[in-house]
């Protein structure tokens, strides 16, 4: 097998979908993206798209419910099957999965192993949405590549350095100890947007930097010199901002209250609080930012205006933690696109020295903030792939 031949794999693997990438190991540290694409809908309504790196359409099916593949495995059958009729023998060299938590310790990438494995699945009830479904697409990568190299690049290992008063709970301290502490999450988006401001305005990132990355997932990161030192993400991927279908911030008292006075169990309290709060329950209506937008009803409104208060809310709180603010960088799929959302966070954020230049902003420029602001407002779209690929390329060796 010739080094052209030779690519990394990365994948992501959530609930009922499986995204990848395939990247060309190129000379010293090269990387070229060769594709890209996910199947959704795996158990349900499978809908498989790949595209190449110009976003051409490689690849497209849809299959109606109950048929397709119905597992992450038969998922990466599919597209392994797509990979030698179109792209030949081309050898698979190594894969890098993302693997939401990586516990107290684990600061960085891990080459994969029976032992690691095994420490990430006690892991689970931390990230029980995403942990089991991660880890199944790392057995599903192992029997499809036996003989490829594995890592495992984990989501909370760019927070594993917080100050201590960052990392902690007001608990008894053999909680902390025990695990329970601020873990952060969206570590390997923070870190590759980190990159690319250091590569567009290097003398931001080396001062003090909160990172707004706005999705269906949503949290924001305040950077020291490119270190993450907070997060809004704590224990478990509930805390902070309110997201897609998930709450944000709640005062534990009212799991008290749900538990005392409703008669509701864990598994009902868990499913409310991940999957029927945030956006979704708020506006009774939709998760999606664009579908709320269009409606407009007062349900739908109030969510968005109680989504742009919290967002408001914790950079306030951020820049407290900093001591101030040199830039603000919104990624993620809303923060990338949502030009008028954009524009009233920042509204409320001219006593920290944030001001929007509304035509940059409505074109979705790079820097989006006046050129004699005292705030750079940035928006760069974040690629987590990207920053999965490169960390497996520096574990091959």
């Amino acid at each position: 097998m010739t080094t052209d031949s030779r690519h990394i794999l990365t994948l992501n693997a959530g609930s009922s979908s499986l995204k990848i990438s395939l990247w060309h190991l190129g000379d010293g540290d090269a990387l070229e993206e060769r594709a890209r694409g996910q199947v959704e809908g795996v158990g349900d309504a499978p809908h498989v798209v790949l595209k190449d790196p110009m976003g051409a359409v490689l690849l497209e099916t849809r299959w109606p419910p109950g048929q397709g593949p119905g597992t992450h495995k038969q998922a990466l059958d599919l597209i392994l099957a797509w990979k030698r009729e179109h792209l030949g023998d081309l050898e698979v060299a190594a894969i890098g999965h993302r693997v939401v938590h990586g516990g107290p310790h684990l600061a960085a990438p891990a080459v994969l192993d029976d032992e690691l494995l095994a420490r990430l699945e006690t892991y689970t009830p931390l990230a029980p949405l995403h942990q089991p479904h991660n880890i199944s697409g790392i057995k599903a990568a192992r029997q499809a590549f036996p003989d490829a190299l594995e890592v495992a690049c984990f989501d909370t290992a760019f927070h594993r350095r917080h100050p201590w008063v960052n990392d902690t709970y007001a608990l008894p301290r053999e909680l902390y100890r025990e695990g329970v502490r601020r873990y952060g999450f969206h570590g390997l988006s923070y870190e590759y947007v980190a990159g690319e401001l250091a590569r567009v305005a290097p003398e931001r990132l080396a001062g003090r930097v909160i990172v707004a990355h706005l999705g269906n997932g949503a949290s924001l990161c305040a950077m020291e010199n490119g270190r993450s030192i907070d997060c809004t993400l704590g224990f478990t991927a509930l805390d902070g901002l309110a997201m897609g279908t998930r709450c944000g911030q709640l005062d534990p008292g009212v799991v008290l209250y749900l538990i005392e006075q409703k008669g509701m169990n864990a598994k009902g309290i868990s499913d409310l609080l991940y999957k029927h709060s945030g956006l979704k329950g708020l506006s009774g209506l939709s998760h999606d930012m664009r579908t709320l937008e269009e409606v407009g009803t007062p349900e739908a409104l109030g969510a968005i205006a109680y989504f742009e208060s919290r967002v408001r809310r914790e950079i306030g709180a951020q820049a407290a933690v900093l001591g101030g603010l040199d830039a603000l960088v919104f990624a993620g799929g809303i923060g990338e696109n949502d030009a008028r959302l954009r524009a009233r966070v920042c509204e409320g954020l001219a006593f920290l020295g944030v001001h929007i230049d509304p035509a940059r902003n409505a074109a979705g420029e790079t820097r989006v903030s006046k050129d004699d602001a005292p705030v750079a407002v940035h928006v760069i779209p974040t690629n987590e792939e990207a920053m999965i690929a490169a960390h497996t390329r520096a574990l091959m060796g």
